[in-house]
């Protein structure tokens, strides 16, 4: 089980355990609060792997870990939840290195750990549980790292579940709606990445989109993540069932309003589902170029 700090994975940890399971969780920081409360909480059946997705000498060592003490007993499934997103703002206005680390955390790190356990779970008709997103079925506002990246992850699992029917591998996706997991909710956390932002951009591209831009982009997520829903249990059932119905779902959407959005995406013109996104999530107000007191400024001058 990938990314068990907190959130989905900490919360599918504590209950595979108690369903009495061998759970291997990964976290980033074995000495971090979600790995002593993980401790605490489960049996000693659980055991705690450090790993970070951007390093693959951590990914090598928990696969070794995981083959060498799964030789007697196989291994039945592969939850790939860890993600990472830091970045709120228009594709123009993040820096690439953000598009890159949410690619290396959120679709090569998945890749490769779920390569390096292919072995083991062809040889049990196991499953991969895959935490992705809607965000990278839809083109949410300024979510475009995390969402290229997501949607990465999402067409190589359905690639994988194609690929391995032979096996009997069954591959599932779970595309969660909004939940309060990790930094999601740190009103602190995202006033310093944006401070950061603006500190990062080019001056003619603040001065094109405007500083006051990034910061109601910034307010509205806030604002927007006060209603994400704190009990978790719809996502962990989603998983648990991917994990052990006989005949998992290819998709589960855990979560409110998915079904509309998803209608909408679907059967609707791009515009209407566009004006939906803007509406539900984060509507940008007009940058400074294209608004009319600049152009009067322009014209003054």
């Amino acid at each position: 089980l990938a990314g068990c700090d907190s959130g989905f994975g900490q919360a599918t940890a504590r209950h595979l355990d108690t369903m009495g399971f061998r759970v291997f969780a990964s976290v980033l920081d074995l000495q971090s609060p979600g790995a002593q409360e993980l401790r605490k909480s489960c049996s000693s059946r659980l055991t705690l792997l450090q790993m970070d997705l951007t390093k693959p000498e951590d990914i090598q060592h928990v696969l070794q870990h995981i083959q060498a003490h799964t030789n007697s007993t196989g291994l039945w499934g592969l939850v790939n939840n860890a993600g990472f997103n830091d970045t709120i703002a228009d594709a123009e206005l993040s820096p690439l290195g953000k598009f890159r680390t949410c690619m290396e955390v959120n679709f090569f790190g998945s890749l490769e750990l779920t390569k390096g356990l292919l072995p083991l779970l062809r040889s049990t008709s196991g499953r991969i549980v895959t935490v992705s997103s809607p965000a990278g079925d839809l083109p949410f506002p300024c979510l475009a790292a995390y969402g290229a990246s997501k949607a990465a992850l999402s067409l190589l699992m359905d690639t994988f579940r194609s690929e391995l029917q032979p096996w009997g591998v069954k591959v599932s996706l779970i595309l969660p709606g909004y939940y309060k997991t990790g930094t999601t909710c740190n009103p602190a956390f995202w006033n310093l990445q944006k401070q950061r932002l603006v500190a990062s951009l080019p001056p003619e591209l603040l001065q094109a989109y405007g500083e006051d831009y990034v910061e109601e982009i910034n307010r509205q997520f806030i604002q927007f993540m006060k209603v994400a829903v704190e009990d978790l249990s719809a996502v962990v059932n989603s998983i648990t069932d991917g994990l052990l119905a006989p005949n998992p779902a290819v998709r589960y959407y855990p979560g409110q309003g998915l079904g509309l959005m998803y209608f909408i995406h679907r059967y609707l013109p791009y515009f209407v589902r566009d004006l939906f996104l803007k509406g539900f999530f984060i509507n940008p107000k007009l940058p400074r170029a294209l608004r009319q007191e600049h152009h009067n400024d322009m014209k003054k001058a």
